[in-house]
């Protein structure tokens, strides 16, 4: 293997381990306020994939434009399944939190078969293949872009929760429910607020990553199981944990698939995750909250 093929692999795995980011953050503040792990994560980003693909096919909207479209309706749509479902399990057992979270995801999942068949579908633009040169290396197009807008999306994220009242009300709620509800914020309020900025992120995810990767009923699953990974390895609650973790995921894949073989690529990745767990079991930034 030359230098420039390892490097290629790095850079292509920075530009995926930056959307594998927006992932776990959307799962990192679902879990941060509300203290539910949500296993239908993967499932509302199939959502934002799918909704891509029709805003393409039928009506002419460039995926990444698509973007201004998928997060405010992904808001919504998370904060519907909130306020109707997720609203009434908080505080009970965990495994009624798993249970129902793991039933939204499956009839998202069958509903999509059901409207749009088990077909994959592929989301082509005239620059899927699109690529360019920079000192003998060559760098995909829209896994660039995919990653310029996820820097802005995550910027933009973090402005929020630190700069504006709303955003520090969410971090208040995340840090200490019952004090930030005795200093007059409406938790219920911020947990609607919360899972709906998630859903958004996971939305927005699926719609950057549609241009390069197949569109299925059950493409959600393997991203769920990739954005909890993301989120235990970088501290559950930890926004920064999970912008990292997301990154190192990313370049373990494309590294690992290089150098060993794609086939061994999610086997890496596990044994990495466990190897962190077994020296640092609250992950690499678990004191951090939002």
């Amino acid at each position: 293997m030359t230098f420039s093929v390892l490097m290629q692999s790095i850079i292509s795995g920075l530009l995926v381990g930056g959307v594998y980011a927006l992932i776990g953050i959307g799962l990192t503040i679902i879990f941060g306020v509300m203290r539910v792990i949500n296993f239908a994560h993967g499932d509302i980003m199939m959502v934002g994939m799918y909704m891509t693909y029709f805003l393409f096919t039928l009506f002419g909207v460039d995926p990444f434009m698509s973007v201004l479209i998928t997060m405010p309706l992904m808001f919504v749509f998370g904060a519907i399944m909130q306020k109707v479902f997720i609203n009434r399990i908080l505080g009970t057992l965990p495994q009624n939190q798993i249970l129902l979270t793991i039933g939204l995801g499956l009839i998202m999942s069958n509903s999509a078969m059901l409207a749009f068949t088990s077909d994959y579908k592929i989301l082509t633009t005239s620059y899927s293949s699109s690529s360019f040169n920079v000192a003998g290396i060559s760098i995909s197009q829209p896994l660039l872009t995919s990653f310029l807008i996820t820097c802005v999306i995550t910027a933009g994220l973090y402005w929020f929760l630190i700069k504006t009242d709303t955003g520090q009300a969410i971090r208040a709620t995340a840090q200490d429910r019952e004090a930030a509800q005795l200093m007059g914020i409406n938790v219920k309020w911020m947990s609607i607020l919360s899972f709906g900025i998630g859903s958004a992120m996971a939305g927005t995810a699926g719609a950057l990553i549609s241009p390069t990767y197949y569109i299925f009923p059950q493409v959600g699953s393997a991203f769920t199981l990739k954005a909890f990974v993301i989120t235990v390895l970088g501290g559950m609650g930890s926004i920064v944990g999970a912008t990292v973790g997301g990154i190192i995921i990313g370049l373990v894949e494309s590294v690992a698939a290089v150098t060993i073989s794609s086939d061994w690529k999610d086997v890496v990745v596990f044994s990495i995750f466990l190897l962190v767990l077994l020296i640092k079991p609250s992950g690499l930034m678990g004191k951090s909250r939002m």
